[in-house]
């Protein structure tokens, strides 16, 4: 008898910490599924492939996550041509920084439909096929500005906050129908892209684990997805050890 291969869908399937949640649960035996806007499609497939070469399963798929009808379609096709959805996460950051006269309408807007808007279209779809199992595992991934409201992060804070009330209102929804809804609060600096090109100093912190870093923080995912349902965490603050970087 043929095994059923599930599935993770990881919207933000970036250079870091996506990509590090994308091999942690490929090593877990799920088929990856990779969503990031199509413009960044070639860093998409060569994530899709990395994974390949190295014994797990991957399929990239660049889409917008705004975009209603590419979301449902994207999840139905998922569903039926490569395996039921075991594990859903959003991981879209949209870390924007403007004074607030300085803050447009149309930042303001576009920032909480990439950081809020596009985790909701996630979070149903991927509710109404986990909802016919009665199983599954949501993650959606918060910020600092999930709890508090920076200088200059109006528009973030905005976004992250709506993000983190949407994953609780799901959690007490759901949870009662055996599925997993988890908001993780990743408060300090990630080792990433980002954050390398503004901080001078991130060797240092790296050698000191001063700094978050996108394989351990991935590890707590997996962590979570492995939960006994007697003991389930909804909200995870995950910071380095040394917290004034």
């Amino acid at each position: 008898m043929a095994t059923i291969q599930k599935t993770c869908l990881i919207v933000g399937a970036g250079d870091d910490t996506g990509a590090a949640l994308a091999r942690a649960f490929a090593k877990e035996g799920l088929t990856v599924c990779l969503v990031r806007r199509p413009r960044h499609s070639d860093k998409l497939e060569a994530l899709a492939q990395s994974i390949i070469d190295r014994g797990g399963n991957a399929v990239a798929f660049p889409a917008d996550a705004r975009d209603e009808d590419a979301m449902i379609k994207l999840i139905e096709t998922i569903e039926a041509d490569i395996g039921p959805l075991e594990v859903a996460v959003f991981n879209i950051g949209a870390n924007v920084n403007f004074p607030i006269t300085q803050t447009t309408a149309r930042v303001y807007r576009k920032v909480w439909e990439m950081a809020g808007f596009a985790g909701f279209l996630m979070g149903r779809e991927a509710a109404r096929h986990m909802l016919l199992r009665e199983r599954g595992t949501i993650i959606f991934t918060g910020a600092t500005a999930s709890l508090r409201g920076g200088k200059g992060y109006s528009a973030f804070a905005g976004a992250k906050h709506a993000l983190r009330a949407l994953a609780q209102s799901m959690a007490r929804e759901l949870g009662p129908k055996n599925i997993h809804v988890a908001h993780t609060l990743i408060d300090g600096a990630i080792d990433s892209t980002f954050i390398r090109d503004i901080l001078p100093n991130v060797d240092d912190l790296r050698e000191d684990d001063a700094i978050l870093n996108p394989d351990h923080i991935a590890q707590a995912y997996v962590m979570l997805h492995n939960q006994p349902r007697s003991a389930w965490t909804h909200e995870l603050d995950l910071r380095p050890w040394k917290e004034n970087w």
